[in-house]
């Protein structure tokens, strides 16, 4: 699989298989993470994966009832800490990005979560004050194919030089 394959076959996968997700891949997705570019190589980032049913299963209801969260086999709750520099949310963005296209490859399946209460999250993995939840990423082995969604045409979002 290309890098491009990856990015063009990569979809967003709301039901898994009630399986734990192999190790080996899920340290892999781990790594693309840690070698993510980021602002100034700073890496003010921290990454608490949840594997644990029963957290899982808590964290469905701080994101406002999505149920697949506690289906897949693990979660990845991607932090900045330091929430005060002007690129936090970008470099942990990329990082998330780096380990959806990982997980792609790995025959595994995740799907951005922004719709979360921080507060919750943050109560019930017990995270300080300070560090800022950017997003969750569930990860786990598909149970169905994700549905291509419309893309608008390159010339729609594509100007040449200037804005047009």
């Amino acid at each position: 699989m290309t890098i491009f394959d990856a990015i063009k076959n990569r979809r967003s996968i709301r039901k898994y298989k009630d399986v734990p997700v192999p190790e080996d891949k899920l340290t892999r997705v781990l790594e693309a993470a840690r070698i993510a570019p980021s602002a100034g190589n700073r890496q003010e980032w921290k990454f608490i994966v949840v594997k644990d049913k029963a957290t899982r299963d808590r964290l469905v209801d701080a994101c406002r009832g999505q149920a697949f969260v506690g289906q897949a086999g693990a979660v990845v709750v991607a932090c900045a800490t330091d929430p005060s520099r002007k690129w936090h949310m970008v470099d942990v963005a990329i990082a998330v990005d780096h380990m959806t296209l990982a997980a792609h490859e790995a025959g595994l399946g995740t799907c951005w979560i922004g719709a979360y209460e921080e507060d919750k999250v943050k109560e019930i993995l017990g995270i300080p004050a300070g560090i800022k939840v950017v997003v969750l990423l569930p990860i786990g082995v598909p149970d169905i194919d994700g549905v291509p969604r419309p893309r608008k045409a390159l010339e729609e979002i594509v100007a040449w030089e200037r804005w047009s």
